[in-house]
C-alpha cells in the first residue's frame, strides 16, 4: 500500500517512469529527485500519516524498497504511539 502510494506520487508529480519500479534493485538516487523533490515526496507521507521524518537524507543510499520499508516502520511506530 505505501509502496503504491509513493510510486503513484512520483509518477504523477515528479514524472518518474513507472517502469523504473519494476526493478527490485531501484535506488532512491536513481529516481533523479533533487533534495527538494525528495523532501516534497516525504512531506506528502508526513501529512498523510501525521508525523515528521527526522532526516530525509538517510534514504538517499537506500533502494526504493528499503526506503518504503523504513517509512513503513515509522508509520507503524507512529500509529502505535497514538493508540
Amino acid at each position: 500500500m505505501l509502496f503504491d502510494q509513493i510510486k503513484n506520487y512520483l509518477v504523477t508529480t515528479a514524472g518518474t517512469d513507472p517502469k523504473k519500479f519494476e526493478d527490485p534493485q531501484l535506488k532512491v538516487a536513481d529516481l533523479q529527485l533533487d533534495s527538494l523533490g525528495l523532501i516534497e515526496m516525504l512531506f506528502e507521507i508526513e501529512d498523510k500519516y501525521g508525523f515528521q521524518i527526522p532526516d530525509p537524507t538517510v534514504f538517499l543510499p537506500m533502494s526504493f524498497a528499503e526506503m518504503v520499508a523504513a517509512i513503513d516502520v515509522m508509520v507503524k511506530e507512529q500509529t502505535q504511539s497514538k493508540a
